[in-house]
């Protein structure tokens, strides 16, 4: 496929190869999240709280992909999203170190404040979901925003019980594989971006880099 020259902010710039592969990427790391989200939640109502670590394995592996082939303009909330993700995995390992890794979902019935140790993994996939509804104003993007944190911190604070935290996360969960859907005929531009936009700020950067080396 030949390359498409496109007019930016800043000047010109060319969608290659590199970053079709990179939003297909993204597009199915995003897929796999919701997937193993979907999964778990369906496995939990149905066969209850055991086993479903290998679903919160594909959850964090998607999430985690996804982040890494995300474009985002703003470098600081890309490093936030993937930080939160790198702390949301070291959480998980601690609690399935101490519960076992077939007891993680239930001893979130048992202590609620488990959910401090894997919830900043979740908000990494409510940052996925501001970022889609600021770019590109779906109504599933902030869905998936607003109900996850609000599933999980009610739970959390004891506002909500776990019937109705776990019914809004199917929701949320519902609403992601419908953001992932649409997502995959739109042109591979739309997800990269205005290459122009990242080109100034790296710029910036540098020489920002280079005054404080000169100072």
């Amino acid at each position: 496929m030949s390359e498409s020259v496109l007019q930016g902010i800043y000047g010109p710039y060319v969608i290659d190869a590199r970053d079709r592969r990179e939003v297909l990427g993204y597009r199915l790391a995003l897929l796999l999240a919701a997937v193993a989200q979907t999964a778990l939640l369906a496995q939990w109502r149905l066969l209850g709280p055991q086993g479903l670590w290998p679903w919160l394995a594909l959850l964090a592996l998607g999430l985690g992909l996804a982040l890494r082939w995300i474009h985002i303009y703003l470098r600081p909330l890309h490093r936030t999203l993937q930080v939160l993700w790198l702390l949301g995995c070291l959480g998980a390992g601690v609690m399935a170190w101490r519960v076992g890794p077939d007891q993680m979902v239930a001893a979130l019935g048992q202590q609620r404040l488990w959910l401090l140790a894997i919830g900043p993994l979740f908000a990494a996939l409510a940052g996925i979901g501001f970022k889609e509804f600021f770019c590109f104003r779906r109504v599933e993007a902030i869905g998936v925003t607003l109900l996850l944190p609000l599933a999980l911190l009610g739970y959390l604070v004891g506002l909500l019980d776990a019937a109705t935290s776990t019914g809004l996360m199917a929701i949320e969960s519902a609403l992601l594989l419908l953001l992932c859907g649409r997502k995959f005929p739109m042109p591979a531009a739309a997800d990269v971006g205005d290459k122009s936009v990242f080109a100034y700020l790296d710029g910036l950067e540098r020489n920002q880099q280079s005054r404080e080396q000169l100072s």
